[in-house]
């Protein structure tokens, strides 16, 4: 259900600005002189613009089929301009006039080598008081609205929501498209079955501020049939830190929700919905504000995944295709199966985590590869494979699944990959240096790897089927601080290699390490720990470090909670003091972690999120 204390105008922005940007220059001839000639190739880019008064943009052309060095730029067919339609520079600078016209305008450039003129550009001019306020409808998502608002080139678009004109929470900011025109903000983090209030605010780039009217919006329910059973144990105390849980539930063919973000009360306030058979492995919201997922599939294939809130994908690429990629560009493999851990690089390109099977000696050996995907040429550019960089000597779990990769971290310092390895019990660096790196590895973390540690702390200190290293300091090279989720399977407990779980030996316990590492020296060092003993998570899970210094952890498989994950926010020191804790039954939640928003740059404090619901009965 959508409303609108705008009803005259909710339904027809669109159609406006079409007409605005439609405009007065139809029928004519750009240059205002028949003799030119006016070829359809021949163009200005761009060819429609929205701006405020006073603002500058600039134009080029294209398609001509002479010299585009004598051009006469017009508007309106007067060569550079007027003060009433805007001015136009030799060089293509349009400036619109500060008291901005009614009508649309013509942008033209003639070629007077050829005598050609451009088929013209149309620009549109953005005054608070003459473009249409903006409209709210429903999008893919029942929890999330398409907030559409008119903006000129430069500015950006905010939205803030609540379930009161007090609102609470916002979005990050949307530039507007191009040369201006119609800002589309996809608004999310709200709760099922309930009406919010939002408003969005346009920021032009002189620094003025427009504020549209208050709109409302009643988003959808959701089956509870399709809820994952949720119990917060342990309220978020004040020393809880901001943000929301993103979460990714591991299980095959199932009819409820697998990838799914809640407030700190257990409310879910956003979900992607999988196709049938679908699970995702695992999920990531991404700098530009979309959610990139390794989608495996039990009944098709597995994907490469980028959606947007609404659940839009944005970007595909399935396994199916990956193959054929590799077969073409002459990659000396095959993947079997996606799985674990993605990346996406700030110039685009998709780290893919997967593996394969190969027969040594008679044996099949699962080992896994990383693929750099590019998606523009369609290609795999860079490729590292464990068969080709470590030994299979070193199998402690065997080699049937030989390294069972879980994590894949890119260094910004140095442009490597880090690699989780859990049936490796190591953590690895890979000489990737953004793509022109030979794949060697240049070091291994983990007991009988490349580092050592401080008497006391070898062996029981020693990562064993770790999951999700982080960076926790500025640095990702040189001296530096990870954490990880240390699971424990098979922990060493002394120097005579006593295993825990074995009898008369100590049970095998979890706990979340911060390593400070040296790459230099080869030598680490752990600066604190957070024991969850006697608790132990034999798979899954992660640690991160929040912006409060407390530490949050998933437990995912905890042998004594069987059929429950939880993941705790705990103040650390000699007696961490939980500050928050969730309850997931009957499920297995391969990771849960929080998050600042569900927008970059956005930070949602917990008072902010009480205020936005402040209206909605506590459930």
């Amino acid at each position: 259900m959508v409303l609108s204390k705008q009803r005259f105008v909710v339904c027809c922005p669109l159609l406006v600005l079409g007409i605005v940007l439609s405009g007065c220059a139809s029928g004519n001839t750009s240059s205002g002189n028949s003799d030119f000639l006016q070829p359809p190739n021949f163009t200005v880019t761009p060819n429609a613009g929205l701006v405020a008064s006073g603002q500058s943009i600039q134009f080029s052309t294209s398609g001509s089929s002479g010299s585009l060095v004598n051009l006469a730029w017009k508007v309106n067919g007067v060569e550079g301009g007027s003060s009433s339609t805007g001015t136009i520079t030799s060089s293509g600078v349009f400036t619109a006039p500060t008291s901005a016209p009614k009508n649309p305008v013509a942008i033209t450039a003639t070629n007077t080598t050829s005598n050609e003129t451009t088929v013209p550009a149309q620009v549109s001019f953005y005054s608070p008081g003459n473009i249409p306020g903006g409209t709210v409808s429903t999008s893919n998502n029942p929890l999330v609205a398409l907030y559409s608002v008119t903006a000129p080139f430069g500015s950006k678009v905010q939205v803030q929501f609540g379930t009161s004109t007090g609102y609470g929470l916002s979005t990050g900011l949307v530039p507007a498209p191009g040369a201006g025109g119609i800002a589309n903000i996809l608004v999310a983090g709200m709760r099922a079955g309930t009406t919010y209030h939002m408003q969005a605010t346009t920021q032009l780039a002189s620094g003025q501020q427009v504020v549209d009217a208050d709109h409302t919006f009643t988003t959808g329910t959701i089956p509870a049939s399709a809820l994952q059973p949720i119990t917060v144990v342990q309220p978020a105390t004040a020393a809880a830190a901001p943000g929301i849980e993103l979460m990714d539930v591991f299980v095959v063919n199932s009819t409820q929700l697998l990838a799914f973000a809640t407030d700190l009360a257990g409310n879910v306030i956003w979900y992607y919905q999988m196709n049938p058979g679908e699970t995702p492995f695992p999920i990531k919201p991404l700098p530009n504000g979309n959610m990139l997922l390794t989608v495996q599939g039990t009944i098709s294939d597995d994907f490469v995944r980028e959606i947007d809130l609404a659940g839009n994908t944005v970007y595909q690429l399935s396994m199916t295709d990956l193959n054929k990629a590799l077969t073409a560009n002459a990659i000396g493999f095959q993947v079997q199966s996606l799985h674990h851990d993605i990346e996406k690089l700030a110039n685009g390109h998709y780290l893919i985590l997967a593996n394969y099977t190969k027969t040594i000696s008679g044996q099949s050996v699962l080992g896994d590869a990383v693929i750099d995907w590019d998606p523009t040429m369609q290609k795999p550019v860079w490729t590292w494979s464990a068969f080709d960089h470590l030994s299979l000597s070193r199998a402690p779990f065997g080699i049937a699944d030989w390294t069972h990769a879980n994590a894949l971290i890119y260094s910004p310092d140095d442009g490597n990959l880090i690699v989780s390895l859990r049936d490796q019990n190591l953590i690895i660096k890979i000489d990737y240096q953004d793509g022109a790196g030979d794949g060697s590895v240049l070091w291994r973390f983990g007991g009988g790897g490349d580092f050592t540690l401080p008497a006391g702390q070898d062996p029981v200190e020693w990562n064993y089927g770790q999951h999700y290293p982080t960076f926790i300091s500025p640095n990702s090279a040189g001296i530096f601080q990870m954490m990880f989720f240390n699971n424990g399977n098979g922990r060493l407990l002394d120097t005579s290699n006593d295993v825990c779980g074995t009898p008369g030996f100590a049970a095998c316990y979890s706990s979340v390490p911060v390593f400070e590492i040296n790459e230099t020296t080869k030598t680490a060092n752990v600066v604190s720990e957070t024991s969850i003993a006697p608790h132990f998570s034999s798979c899954c899970g992660d640690a991160q470090m929040l912006s409060n210094g407390n530490i949050e952890y998933d437990v995912a498989l905890d042998a004594l909670t069987p059929g429950q994950s939880y993941i705790q926010e705990v103040a650390p020191g000699p007696t961490p003091q939980l500050a928050w804790q969730m309850n997931v039954q009957v499920t297995l939640v391969y990771r849960g972690f929080r998050i600042p928003s569900l927008y970059p740059g956005v930070t949602w404090t917990q008072s902010a999120i009480a205020a936005s619901s402040a209206s909605v009965a506590k459930k």
